[in-house]
């Protein structure tokens, strides 16, 4: 080779060498580890270790690889069920599905704690004793529980969050044989599930 040539070749070299390091020097500030054409940072097989440029630091150590922790979302508080059994004498007349007075208020109670939460669901459970047919104290035991939703729809709480239920006497809490044992059995029972605020 002539030396026009070698020189040449030289000045060829040099050019190329000088644009590469001008476009790695701008590189790591945007990509520290390899990463796939789709923008993933490509792991080893346990996905624990990231595959690293030339041009990694500590410093440009990237969330998830390298030690550098990744940022922990807070987590939701769990949701808290409380359930509450009222005698259903207190929110209802002997056979009978109307509301007490007493019964409002304590359903007042119910309302304002549902609104002080996250609210997930209410459920809202009729009973009955012994007295009388199996299909007359179902459907009476759905009208209670349907009495109680409409109350505390009527104080705000939606009604999509507000699930009913009737099981007429088909679980006692006590004898059914003694008058104290049926007024504990006539009851409904109020289940609020959600999360503090």
């Amino acid at each position: 080779m002539n030396k026009p040539s070698k020189f040449a070749l030289a000045l060829a070299f040099a050019a190329v060498t000088a644009s590469g390091v001008a476009s790695a020097q701008s590189y790591p500030q945007t990509v520290d580890n390899w990463r796939n054409p789709f923008g993933n940072v490509w792991k080893n097989g346990t996905n624990e270790l990231c595959w690293r440029d030339a041009f990694w630091t500590p410093a440009t150590g990237i969330p998830g690889c390298d030690g550098v922790p990744v940022a922990q979302q807070k987590a939701k508080p769990a949701p808290m069920a409380a359930k509450v059994v009222f005698n259903a004498d207190t929110f209802f007349d002997f056979d009978k599905s109307t509301l007490k007075p007493e019964g409002r208020q304590l359903l007042d109670q119910v309302a304002q704690q549902a609104r002080g939460i996250e609210l997930e669901t209410i459920i809202a459970v009729g009973h009955t004793d012994s007295i009388g047919t199996d299909a007359y104290n179902q459907k009476l035991s759905e009208r209670r529980a349907a009495s109680v939703k409409a109350y505390l729809v009527s104080k705000g709480i939606d009604p999509n969050r507000i699930y009913t239920e009737g099981k007429g006497k088909k679980n006692p809490i006590a004898s059914n044989k003694t008058k104290e044992g049926r007024a504990q059995n006539r009851r409904v029972e109020i289940e609020i599930v959600g999360s503090r605020k």
